[in-house]
């Protein structure tokens, strides 16, 4: 009786083990979203500083994790549905602020607008419209949103007045 018991025991442990981590968020997948959308890897200047810490224990997402455009030297990465929010800071050579960046460019692309969102690559290129959800200069990175009820994403306005997606080259 007592062997029957103990194998049970073990056999439920095994099977509720991977059950455990399925409520966490996929902190790998996070690291390479974030790093798409900043356009630059960890540790790369403009990209996260460092990877996300794996001491972190945060509510699977039920839909993709929003990231913002970077502010004071981070990007912020939120979960609505869950309601949390994590600040991921950027490598040197970030968001930065520096008086040459004062002296901003005339946007070539204004909030409302249509654009054409862009996937380039050596061997192909994939293109869309979208619409700008902030004004833009050459360099700028804006939120962009393909249809009203969508989540936004950040793409580069290039010289041409598109939005590339990061990622891409």
């Amino acid at each position: 009786m007592v062997t029957i018991f103990r194998r049970a025991l073990l056999l439920s442990a095994a099977i509720a083990a991977p059950a455990l981590g399925q409520g966490f968020e996929n902190l790998e997948m996070l690291d390479s979203r974030v790093a798409a959308a900043l356009g630059a890897n960890v540790g790369e200047p403009g990209g996260p500083a460092a990877p996300l810490d794996r001491r972190l224990r945060l509510a699977a997402c039920p839909e993709p994790a929003t990231i913002e455009e970077p502010a004071m030297n981070a990007v912020t990465v939120r979960c609505p549905a869950q309601g949390w929010r994590i600040r991921v800071p950027l490598a040197g050579g970030g968001a930065t602020v520096t008086r040459a960046a004062a002296v901003r460019a005339e946007p070539v692309i204004r909030r409302g607008d249509q654009v054409e969102v862009v996937a380039l690559s050596r061997s192909f290129s994939v293109s869309t419209t979208g619409i700008a959800e902030q004004d833009g200069a050459p360099g700028d990175r804006i939120r962009v949103r393909t249809e009203r009820r969508s989540a936004p994403f950040i793409g580069q306005v290039t010289q041409d007045g598109r939005v590339a997606l990061p990622g891409f080259n």
